[in-house]
């Protein structure tokens, strides 16, 4: 499935867009703030209804006018099916989608259009904490399965719950709070080991797809492997969490659980986040991320749409000649503010100036 047609009104620094795209790949060129990455994020939103940059809806409306909503609208299609998606984001209020002129619940739309991103920032993937590891993860898992978005959802509401409790207590394991935390606690360990689970599958899927796109970008043989790490016990999350109450009970936080999990990346025998040099991280960040492009592949049988923002600027030649082999995608959107590898090609050519579009070539 690619996008044919994207539509945008008060989105970031777009205050009105109406853009034809063509199959293969589209160069956007631009300075950076023109709004190359505005663009990107449009359309990632549409795919997932969600942003790679910021979790508030209100974030995404163009600021400096009294306008309260924005639209993205984009016509999707594959062979002879076409697909109207459209989101109207509000900043109060919930935000609506509808498919076809039909209004859908969010997770509705999950899956429906597989997207990958990938960014100069995706370096925080294996420098950063744990939490950016897990986002990563479960970003994708949204895609390939819509039902673990639920699960998620459901699992940082028990959390945010069970936190609360612990904070109110002050401590004190009394009679209320003990009957009360055992409630919570089954819920927790009933979600938190479906979605560890899903994850601890995912991680091993994608262990193998990790090491051939770092070999294909660094152009080398260097072993590669992926981990999925918790501290819970052999006896599951349930055991855990009593074995850990009063610890809780004390700190007024939940200490054990899925939302303390990370993944390991391992680079010739050693953590690549203490131990890889900055090229080999990057070079990493790519192949995590085109893993996961190809895992969705796999999982949904469509290829996904392919955003590549300004990817190439920190890369030598060779390892920029590794990527443009390594990707391959129906259709791919591509920004950059500086030189692009020589031997790239594209079907069209845009100019980004000021949330403005005009095409080139």
């Amino acid at each position: 499935m690619r996008l044919r047609h994207l539509w945008l009104a008060d989105f970031r620094n777009y205050s009105r867009l109406d853009l034809e795209l063509p199959a293969g790949t589209s160069l956007f060129v631009g300075l950076n703030g023109e709004g190359k990455t505005n663009l990107l994020e449009a359309v990632y939103y549409l795919a997932t209804m969600s942003s790679f940059r910021v979790k508030a809806a209100d974030s995404l409306i163009r600021t400096g006018t009294d306008v309260s909503e924005a639209v993205v609208r984009g016509e999707m299609v594959a062979g002879q099916r076409e697909v109207l998606l459209e989101a109207a984001l509000r900043s109060t209020g919930r935000s609506q989608f509808q498919v076809n002129r039909q209004k859908v619940r969010r997770r509705e739309l999950l899956g429906l259009v597989p997207v990958s991103i990938f960014m100069p920032d995706d370096l925080v993937l294996l420098k950063g904490g744990p939490g950016e590891r897990r986002r990563f993860v479960d970003d994708a898992l949204s895609q390939i399965d819509p039902r673990l978005d639920a699960v998620r959802t459901e699992l940082e509401s028990i959390l945010r719950q069970r936190n609360a409790l612990l904070r109110q207590s002050r401590g004190q394991l009394s009679s209320e709070v003990s009957v009360t935390l055992d409630v919570w606690d089954e819920k927790l360990a009933n979600a938190g080991e479906r979605l560890a689970d899903a994850r601890r599958h995912l991680v091993e899927s994608l262990g193998p797809k990790v090491a051939a796109a770092y070999e294909e970008i660094a152009a080398k043989p260097t072993p590669v492997s992926l981990s999925y790490e918790s501290a819970w016990s052999p006896g599951g999350l349930g055991e855990s969490l009593g074995q850990v109450r009063r610890e809780d009970l004390r700190r007024g936080a939940t200490t054990v659980g899925p939302h303390r999990d990370d993944v390991v990346v391992i680079l010739a025998g050693k953590p690549a986040r203490t131990h890889a040099s900055q090229g080999e991280q990057r070079s990493l960040a790519l192949a995590l991320r085109l893993a996961v492009h190809r895992e969705l592949a796999d999982a949904t049988g469509q290829s996904p749409l392919l955003l590549l923002d300004d990817v190439f600027s920190e890369l030598d030649p060779e390892r920029s000649r590794g990527v443009l082999k390594a990707l391959r995608s129906e259709q791919t959107l591509l920004t950059t503010a500086g030189a692009l590898p020589s031997d790239i090609t594209y079907s069209a050519r845009f100019r980004v100036v000021d949330g403005q579009i005009i095409r080139e070539t």
